[in-house]
């Protein structure tokens, strides 16, 4: 790469870090000049580091797809103590990972979409601005999405239009004066880049870090899945399988790998490729190829039927090394074993790694799985168990799969959302899984029970502690991080608790 491109994305980095000093409060970095062709656009939407890897994670952190062990959150800081147990409180001191990052690469996005505007069209290649264009729509609408997940109240049409949205910077002035307007204004924005982007953008992309056309659908289903706007959920779900619906058949998997989805970018599956940061709350420890902190809830293990395969591709046993008698003549002679302690890993990460760098990107198989919901809400659920048998047949081992029926059509959606509870694990969707769906018939109030011990100069007490999150809690919009309500000097409107 030439020194100037390099020394481009270096300063775009910079501008936004500045920013974490005082956030939409910088001096515009006259280094934006750099961007003068449609190639450094293209640079700088391909920078893999920042576009694909900075989606925040504190959802998947709140959400109930692990549990921790008692030792384990009393390790933990308060602010994450705080953000596991649901406190009304819980909130990040700083802005970097779970706001500012998402910001980041919007602001590459606008950088790219103001540098195309200046192409000259009778020069240029159409089909390349095109593209180009419609990658940086779409990286836009990804991270508005991902903050919006987590910093405003579930999509509820009734109350849309009052409830606080997310800032929405369509340009890379950070002097810009920024303010969180409404959650419809921040869906209806979402839509329009994801729906211009459609028609912008090829169909395939040399590599799945950069989006497509069917990046786009995928997308906007997901997007009116959250909106409970089920009829434009499954329309464009449908129109992103109908050019990918590519499945992995999980009998060619390794079920002892800790990776099994290896390489990266070869996944047939993986429409778009997306990493959240990583979390304290979820972080594995050195040792995580054989242990890991987050423990997969132990109902969500037992659910999975023995001849599935994502029972042992997603799930592995953790162990614990404890000292045995090794001589029944002589019981003080022990050695170390390793040993099951009874809680499961998780290691179906799209992501190949074993750390908590989660997969959070697009595939096929929340495709079908949106497609089948969707049919069962309109009540036809014969085409909802037929989507969902052609993704499980390629689940189980050959042979083994039966094909499911229902008897009505709220039958066959709780058999999708069950499947969509075991398939999509880990993913960070369980958390907008989990505010949509408290806004309908599947309702769930999340219990949390924490031993630990207290000492004081006089004695050791055991204490018991029980935390619950009841559905519609205003705590399922978390508070913006205190760095961003100071540096606006509170410009920017704080979540109700």
């Amino acid at each position: 790469m030439k020194t100037y491109q390099i020394f481009l994305l270096t300063a775009a980095f910079s501008c936004m870090l500045a920013s974490c000093q005082k956030y939409l409060d910088i001096k515009q970095n006259s280094n934006q000049n750099f961007i003068t062709t449609a190639n450094d656009c293209q640079l700088l939407l391909d920078n893999y580091a920042t576009m694909n890897v900075l989606y925040p994670s504190d959802g998947e952190a709140s959400a109930d797809d692990y549990y921790l062990f008692d030792a384990r959150y009393a390790a933990l800081s308060q602010e994450n103590k705080d953000f596991y147990s649901w406190q009304p409180t819980a909130q990040r001191a700083l802005a970097i990972d779970q706001w500012q990052n998402p910001y980041r690469i919007v602001f590459n996005a606008n950088l790219a979409l103001e540098g195309i505007a200046k192409q000259n069209t009778a020069t240029s290649d159409q089909a390349t601005l095109n593209s180009i264009r419609g990658q940086a729509l779409f990286f836009r609408s990804f991270a508005f999405y991902a903050l919006a997940q987590l910093y405003t109240a579930p999509y509820n049409a009734a109350s849309a239009n009052q409830d606080p949205g997310i800032p929405l910077k369509m340009t890379s002035d950070l002097n810009e004066v920024s303010s969180r307007g409404t959650v419809q204004q921040t869906y209806t924005r979402i839509l329009q880049d994801l729906q211009e982007a459609v028609t912008l953008l090829p169909t395939t992309s040399p590599v799945n870090s950069r989006p497509n056309k069917v990046a786009a659908y995928a997308m906007l289903a997901r997007v009116y899945l959250a909106m409970q706007d089920y009829p434009n959920a499954l329309i464009n779900a449908n129109a992103a399988l109908a050019l990918n619906n590519k499945l992995i058949n999980y009998n060619s998997l390794s079920t002892t790998s800790s990776t099994p989805f290896t390489p990266r970018f070869q996944n047939i599956e993986d429409i778009f490729h997306a990493v959240m940061v990583a979390n304290n709350a979820l972080l594995n420890p050195a040792t995580s190829a054989t242990s890991n902190v987050a423990k997969i809830d132990p109902d969500l293990v037992a659910s999975y039927a023995t001849t599935d395969l994502r029972k042992s591709v997603f799930l592995k046993a953790n162990t614990v090394t404890v000292k045995l008698p090794i001589n029944l003549s002589n019981p003080a002679v022990t050695a170390n074993v390793t040993v099951p302690d009874g809680s499961y890993r998780f290691s179906g990460n799209y992501e190949p790694v074993t750390n908590s760098a989660l997969y959070t990107g697009l595939a096929t198989d929340e495709l079908y799985l949106i497609a089948a919901e969707c049919n069962a809400r309109a009540g036809n659920a014969d085409a909802a168990m037929a989507g969902l048998n052609a993704l499980l047949i390629k689940r189980y081992k050959t042979g083994t799969y039966t094909a499911q029926t229902a008897s009505n059509a709220t039958d066959a959606l709780n058999k999708v959302l069950d499947e969509r509870r075991k398939e999509l694990l880990m993913r960070g969707l369980r958390w907008t899984d989990l505010r949509r769906l408290n806004k309908g018939a599947v309702r769930k109030t999340r219990t949390i029970t924490f031993t630990g011990t207290t000492t004081s100069p006089i004695r050791t007490e055991t204490i018991t502690a029980t935390y619950t999150l009841a559905p519609n809690d205003l705590r399922y919009a978390l508070l913006l991080p205190t760095e961003v309500i100071t540096n606006t000097n509170g410009g920017l409107q704080q979540n109700r608790r």
